[in-house]
């Protein structure tokens, strides 16, 4: 018996020495040279990959180590690429008496990385979804070689055919408009299935982090896309996802290792049979798959309690977002490694002026912090944006770089202002009484901006597309002013939502595709097309106009960017923010009433000073302001003088 075994084992390993190299793909898909960081990690894929030796014969470029995981599908090798020069470098593998050379292409960046700035205060941002804004190419709609083959506009949670050749046909629109970057939600490949209802179309399952997804188009066309809005003065915002991926990507059916996941355990082959698919559901709310599946609670808050309890923490951060999303474990160095690199690939290919990182305090906090530093000692005047979802500036102020309320750093230069949308969102409802309700709430959240270390570099705004429309299902154009005039004038970067400025709304109460809807214009045989003032109706002109016109007067404004705030406690239903820089004043003024009211300008006189006069940008009236100004139920004004 022993023999036969024996005889086993040799033969195998005969096997094993004239078995062919796999390389089937190798991540990052090409490379820069130049970067503070020489090193490089290569991802290599390929069947029984794993115990392969490598070695490259080029200058400047030394294999540094080489880590074999636990898949034997997998390699990953680390380059040294100090003062390596541009050109193609050739991999050379070797397996037993096997061998396989791949070339490698190593390229010149196209700017130094302190050259590369990134949005900042001075820009409006406009969040757009790729599949609901405009469908530019038929062609790309669905792909037969995809899980998912539907393009249906009658399912609000289907793939419309929005794309990215839909986004460059109107960017002369945001010129109009007046918006100076673009967040486009994530454009990678999401290669999920549908069930006939629900899909990925969202974008936050990405399956190739290194691939557009082909219905949205290619790289070369995000490129294209990116250096025309480029040369019409448009910044673009990368949209990124570090805590999870979609759950079709090929860690998830081969492991790289048994850490590669947090909470990994429901992946055994035992949890993944179709009849365990088809059980999975809904329990109170929470999904419900066994108990080896770990749900986040989503409850962000034990990241920074000093209280925190074990098992809080490690359900918000090890937990999934959902059964369908793998929650990715930055702690393992080859995985943050793999991130990092990852982002710093498509600034140098693309060009991109930002990323907005979705989910952020779910991920490690330390190995977030780590991506952070890295890009910000590569890219010092870049700028990246994370989702912190808790609506008290505490909280908020904490995650940003350089915050004393934190013995840790986050290295995160911009952070999302929830308190400021919670805040507006509740004051639309409410009158404004001289305490708590209506304006006051604005005013209570800025009055601790002393937390934040950079209070100008906080994103505000009043939606976007995990929330209700602003104008939920109404038309309250009154109220929308109000929000619109202090988000655009406030010490904040601001950031709106697409359709805005055509009263578009919508409540979640049905499906998040409610609040997610196709901007009217963007297919061909559109009835409705609001991307042409001929095509948009009265109301919808009459807002466009308004924000237009306050966008572009925003536009190089140093008062609103650089000028120091005041605000004033409401008093009497009225609420006035003031702005001041080199002699140049601007005051928000909102009448949080729903009756006729009045500005007392005695009480603004540190403000006002000797003017006797000024301009409401709002409308282009002149305003005198020698005198008590009348103020319509609900007006809002924006007084230049």
């Amino acid at each position: 018996m022993k023999k036969i075994i024996a005889s086993l084992l040799l033969m195998s390993s005969a096997i094993s020495m004239n078995a062919a190299v796999n390389v089937n793909r190798i991540e990052p898909t090409d490379w820069y040279v130049g970067m503070k960081d020489a090193s490089l990690q290569l991802m290599v894929y390929g069947k029984d990959i794993k115990n392969a030796d490598v070695t490259v014969d080029y200058p400047g470029v030394k294999v540094d180590s080489i880590a074999r995981l636990d898949s034997p599908n997998y390699l990953l090798v680390y380059l040294n690429l100090d003062g390596a020069k541009a050109g193609e470098m050739t991999l050379n593998f070797k397996q037993g008496k096997q061998s396989k050379k791949v070339k490698y292409v190593l390229k010149n960046r196209e700017m130094a990385g302190d050259k590369r700035i990134g949005f900042s205060n001075e820009d409006v941002l406009y969040m757009l979804m790729p599949d609901r804004f405009a469908n530019g190419n038929l062609k790309n709609d669905a792909f037969k070689t995809m899980r998912d083959k539907t393009c249906n506009r009658a399912e609000p949670s289907l793939r419309h055919g929005g794309d990215l050749e839909g986004i460059r046909q109107h960017l002369d629109y945001f010129n109009q408009l007046g918006v100076t970057a673009l967040w486009f939600t994530p454009v990678l490949e999401n290669d999920s299935p549908s069930n006939g209802k629900n899909s990925s179309y969202h974008g936050y399952a990405t399956t190739n982090y290194y691939r557009v997804d082909p219905r949205f188009g290619t790289n070369a066309d995000y490129k294209q896309l990116i250096d025309e809005a480029h040369k019409k003065g448009l910044k673009i915002v990368m949209d990124m996802i570090f805590n999870h991926c979609g759950f079709e990507h090929p860690w998830v059916a081969d492991m790289p290792s048994k850490d590669w996941f947090n909470t990994p355990e429901w992946l055994a082959p035992e949890n993944q049979t179709a009849e365990h698919q088809k059980n999975i559901g809904m329990v109170d709310g929470a999904a419900k798959v066994n108990d080896k599946y770990l749900q986040t609670s989503y409850k962000l808050t034990p990241v920074l309690d000093p209280y925190a309890s074990k098992v809080d923490l490690t359900e918000t951060v090890d937990g999934w977002f959902v059964p369908t999303m793998p929650d990715l474990n930055q702690r393992n160095p080859h995985v943050i490694k793999y991130l990092i690199q990852n982002s710093e690939w498509w600034i140098e290919s693309a060009g991109i002026d930002g990323i907005r990182m979705d989910t952020y305090p779910y991920a490690d906090r330390d190995a977030m912090a780590h991506w952070m530093k890295v890009l910000g000692e590569e890219y010092p005047h870049f700028n990246t944006v994370g989702e912190t979802w808790v609506t008290e500036p505490a909280y908020t102020a904490a995650w940003q770089k350089d915050s004393k309320l934190s013995e840790k750093n986050s290295y995160l230069p911009t952070v999302m202002d929830f308190a400021f949308f919670d805040r507006i969102n509740s004051a639309k409802k409410e009158e404004t009484d001289d305490w708590w309700n209506g304006m006051n709430r604005l005013y209570n959240v800025f009055c601790y901006d002393y937390l934040y270390p950079n209070p100008k570099s906080v994103m505000a705004f009043i939606e976007n597309h995990d929330t209700d429309r602003f104008l939920g299902d109404g038309k309250d154009t009154l109220a929308l002013k109000q929000a619109l005039s202090l988000l655009l004038t406030i010490n904040r970067t601001p950031q709106l939502y697409y359709g805005t400025e055509v009263l578009m709304n919508g409540t979640k109460s049905v499906t998040d595709g409610n609040v997610r809807k196709d901007f009217p214009g963007g297919w061909a045989g559109d009835k409705h097309n609001a991307f042409t003032a001929e095509g948009r109706t009265q109301a919808e002109n009459q807002m466009f106009n308004w924000l237009s016109n306050l966008l572009h007067w925003r536009q190089g404004n140093e008062v609103i960017t650089k000028g120091k705030q005041t605000q004033f406690c409401p008093q009497k239903g009225v609420y006035v923010i003031a702005r001041q820089y080199k002699g140049k004043n601007v005051m928000t003024v909102i009448n949080g009433k729903n009756e006729a009211n009045e500005l007392n300008v005695s009480r603004y006189a540190e403000i006002i000073g000797s003017h006797d006069k000024a301009t409401d940008i709002t409308n282009g009236r002149t305003v005198l302001i020698n005198k008590n100004v009348k103020l319509r139920p609900r007006q809002s004004m924006i007084l230049e003088f």
